[in-house]
């Protein structure tokens, strides 16, 4: 992993449309590539104990099976939702990065409302990211 994986502006952007979007139910952002993970935010009354390289392990696996749903009667991938005892977990992944965001509950309109503000960013700065080592 890199010291600094994302660009600032990116990085404040993705912030921005996760905390209009989300308000008062957004627990953490969290940023990743094949290659590097960084969280974003994460708010204050939660403990910074998550195994981020763990999960990004997990949701980089994304990158490979979005191509499983291509061409089905569901129509294109946009997002997965995990759900858990305590919270949400969304990712959100376009071309050669994505972002994972933990939520508390919200309905299922918020969660797509994140998903399509999210995508927008994503695809906005997608030419930034730097694809050397794949």
């Amino acid at each position: 992993m890199s010291d600094a994986t994302i660009d600032p502006t990116f990085a404040d952007e993705l912030k921005s449309v996760c905390r209009t979007t989300v308000g008062d139910e957004l627990r953490s952002i969290t940023y990743f590539t094949e290659d590097d993970v960084e969280q974003l935010y994460l708010r204050s009354d939660l403990d910074q104990t998550a195994d981020l390289v763990g999960f990004a392990d997990h949701e980089r696996l994304g990158f490979r099976s979005q191509s499983a749903y291509r061409n089905t009667q569901l129509g294109e991938y946009e997002a997965t939702i995990r759900m858990f005892e305590n919270g949400y977990l969304s990712r959100v992944i376009r071309g050669p990065h994505g972002v994972w965001v933990t939520t508390d509950s919200m309905s299922m309109d918020r969660f797509e409302e994140l998903t399509s503000a999210l995508e927008s960013v994503l695809e906005e700065f997608t030419d930034g990211v730097d694809t050397e080592s794949e």
